[in-house]
């Protein structure tokens, strides 16, 4: 049975943390990874992944998600395995519900699927 997501994220390059990321981290959480999504960025960290999605025609509106490493359940990668393979993707089962992650050229797969990993499975 097919389930539309909940949510729906595209991830490209892995870029450095940014500056404003730090103001979003609670007491004893670190920024881990970060990767530009198709306005802004996601953020991995030591707790949750922050997705910080810069809306509208000027940007100014900001929508900020956050999702904590013990509410994924289940995780699954796909990709065709080449090095042009442009129809990677992370499918991410939670509490919440169903969130479809796709990735582009220059995002890499394995490194995100470790840490995911690494995420997940120490919580």
């Amino acid at each position: 049975m097919e389930t539309s997501p909940i949510l729906a994220w595209t991830l490209q390059t892995e870029i450095p943390v940014p500056a404003d990321v730090q103001s979003l981290l609670v007491e004893g959480e670190q920024a881990v990874a970060s990767f530009k999504t198709f306005r802004d960025s996601a953020t991995f960290t030591t707790k949750r992944l922050i997705v910080r999605d810069a809306q509208g025609i000027t940007g100014k509106k900001v929508e900020i998600t956050s999702l904590p490493y013990s509410s994924i359940h289940m995780w699954s990668s796909e990709n065709a395995g080449g090095v042009l393979d442009r129809d990677a993707e992370i499918e991410l089962w939670t509490k919440a519900g169903h969130i479809k992650v796709k990735l582009k050229r220059g995002a890499d797969i394995r490194r995100i699927d470790s840490l995911l990993a690494w995420a997940v499975l120490q919580h």
